[in-house]
């Protein structure tokens, strides 16, 4: 890749007249040697998939394996369908989506991970609300598509994607960042825009804790997931609108380097703290694995 940081991203958009989506269409191609045609077409499979799932969340059971979650995406839109939400039918249709693919990677569906399973909801969901809302081509959605995949390759790069790494400011904040930066990409923003809007999503996640109770990517995962979502759509709106991450987005990026590498091991994904060791977490774990144990038994 030509870029290694949002600011040289954005300064190629800018001196070649090209949008996020196009630089990284460009580069992926040269960089594993196949034509720009045959990564859009597979970028276009991903996103099916994506389609599929959120569909599958809503409309089938997808209880998960240890029973501790599912049908909340259904719950979310039969709310919906009697009562006005407070979000606003946009955002909260962008929740229950996100819900939606969250719920079916619990159950052991077809997801795609973006940047990682356990955030899997909060792209799709915004992607898909958004295109029913608006009216988007799916080729216009799968561009968006390589826009977040440039603004996840510069995080995974340059901080985390990983909750065992750097937290869930790692995994749901990535997301959320690269959702933030595509829609705005998407909205027919500028590349300097989107790339504001990545700082603006990541600075409201810093120092977000992994404690998956039970170490399962369940609670508090995938509500989690249907709140990014949300995020994700106001921090397009913010840069959108023309506010600016004062401080600059690279430099928030590696703000989440710091604070994830300074978080403790309990808070990093191992279900040794946070909300999996509340008495609540104890007990659903005691129930799911016949210990109390702070790990989970190995198979």
């Amino acid at each position: 890749m030509r870029f290694q940081t949002l600011d040289q991203l954005s300064s190629i958009c800018q001196a070649e007249g090209q949008p996020i989506s196009a630089v990284m269409l460009h580069d992926q191609a040269k960089e594993s040697g196949r034509p720009p045609e045959e990564e859009f077409a597979k970028m276009a499979d991903y996103y099916s998939i994506m389609k599929q799932a959120v569909h599958k969340g809503l409309f089938e059971p997808t209880p998960s394996r240890s029973g501790l979650t599912g049908f909340d995406a259904q719950r979310v839109t039969a709310y919906m369908a009697k009562d006005e939400p407070l979000l606003g039918p946009a955002a909260a249709t962008a929740m229950a989506y996100a819900l939606a693919v969250s719920e079916v990677n619990a159950s052991m569906g077809r997801i795609v991970a973006t940047p990682t399973a356990g955030s899997c909801g909060i792209i799709p969901g915004v992607f898909v609300s958004t295109q029913e809302r608006f009216g988007w081509s799916d080729e216009h959605m799968v561009a968006g598509l390589f826009s977040a995949g440039a603004i996840g390759y510069v995080i995974a790069n340059n901080s985390f994607v990983s909750g065992a790494e750097g937290g869930c400011q790692a995994e749901i904040g990535s997301a959320i960042g690269m959702a933030a930066g595509a829609l705005v990409e998407l909205r027919g923003g500028t590349s300097a825009q989107a790339i504001h809007a990545v700082g603006l999503a990541l600075k409201n996640s810093l120092g977000l804790i992994c404690d998956p109770v039970g170490g399962l990517v369940e609670i508090p995962c995938i509500v989690r997931n249907g709140f990014g979502a949300t995020t994700a759509l106001a921090a397009a709106d913010m840069a959108l609108a023309g506010v600016r991450s004062v401080i600059p987005s690279d430099e928030v990026i590696q703000v989440m380097l710091e604070v994830g590498a300074a978080m403790p091991e309990k808070h990093r994904e191992t279900a040794k703290g946070g909300l999996a060791q509340t008495p609540t977490g104890k007990r659903l774990m005691k129930e799911l694995y016949g210990t109390q144990s702070k790990e989970k038994p190995q198979p």
